[in-house]
This record gives C-alpha cells, sequence and structure tokens, in this order.
C-alpha cells in the first residue's frame, strides 16, 4: 500500500470515528459552533477570546486564559480541524472560515443554546408526563382519572406524533452553518 492509498481522500464523505475524535473536544465544539455563529471569516484572536469567555464565564477572560486558549487553538485543534476539510485555516492571515464539509459534522452535533432543552431531552420529559399521567389514572389520583386511560393513551400519542413531525419538519429544513 502506498503512502497516497493511505492519505485519506477528502473528496470522500468524513469518517464517523473522524467526527467523534472532532467533536470529543470542548474547544473543537465551540470553534464549531462560533464558526457558524459568525457571518464570514473570524480571526484566531476572537476565537480564543470567545472560547475563554465560555471556559471561564468572566468577560473579558484572564489573559492567561485566554492565551493558553490561543495556543492550543493554533497548535492543535485548528490544523485538525484544517486537515480534515472542516474549516479553512490560514495560518498567515490568521483568519477562519467553515467549508462545506463541515456540514457532515451536522448530524452528529446537537447546537442547543442556553434557554433551550434539546429534542431528547423533551421527548424524556413528554414520556416521564405520559407516565405520571397514566399512574395518575390507574390510582385516581388528581382530576386525570375522569379524563380515563383511553383518553390520555391517546392524547400522549398524538402530542408524540406532532412533536416528531414537528422535530422531522424543522431539522430538514434547518440549514446548518448558514449554508
Amino acid at each position: 500500500m502506498t503512502v497516497q492509498d493511505q492519505t485519506p481522500d477528502r473528496e470522500d464523505e468524513l469518517d464517523p470515528g473522524e467526527i467523534h475524535n472532532v467533536l470529543r473536544n470542548d474547544r473543537r465544539r465551540r470553534a464549531l459552533q462560533r464558526l457558524r455563529e459568525s457571518d464570514g471569516p473570524i480571526s484566531v484572536d476572537e476565537l480564543a477570546e470567545h472560547i475563554a469567555s465560555a471556559e471561564t464565564g468572566e468577560s473579558p477572560p484572564p489573559r492567561d486564559v485566554r492565551k493558553s486558549v490561543y495556543v492550543s487553538l493554533h497548535q492543535t485543534h485548528l490544523p485538525k480541524l484544517d486537515d480534515l476539510d472542516i474549516i479553512d485555516y490560514d495560518q498567515r492571515d490568521q483568519q477562519l472560515e467553515l467549508r462545506d464539509r463541515a456540514e457532515e459534522v451536522e448530524v452528529y452535533m446537537e447546537v442547543v443554546s442556553e434557554d433551550d432543552i434539546s429534542w431528547s431531552t423533551y421527548y424524556l420529559g413528554v414520556s416521564l408526563l405520559g407516565l405520571l399521567t397514566l399512574v395518575a389514572v390507574r390510582f385516581d389520583l388528581l382530576f386525570v382519572s375522569s379524563f380515563g386511560v383511553g383518553f390520555w393513551a391517546w392524547y400522549f400519542l398524538a402530542l408524540f406524533a406532532v412533536s416528531a413531525a414537528y422535530h422531522a419538519y424543522s431539522e430538514r429544513n434547518r440549514q446548518l452553518f448558514g449554508s
């Protein structure tokens, strides 16, 4: 096998193992999220400031933390993302931009804002609420028993169906990374 045969062909899709390796690190996930939110290229300094603020909860973050984040981004994380063609990292100009290949990462990366809940948490909550409601009906608790088990079973089935349809619709129409 030649060296060329061992080099991944960037025309092919990313291997799920590569994607999980990329997303295993908080700083790489934060970098991709920040790049997704930007309207164009951003500087490594701006990205380091953003990540350091997120890690410390301080704005501006302490200088030593910002420097540590900058060094780890520059030496490790950004070259890895650039090698996989997920970002375009111009080391000379210190500018970063997402590439089309970043869309492949979306399947594995659920970005949820601080004021929102993930779909998995939502479905878990609906399931628990349905279970508690059916237990309350079974033991004649609260007002729910007046509607009966059949009503509540159909109610939660319909809630799941509508939720799943909305979830599928919103995921299909969402355009990742502003593309």
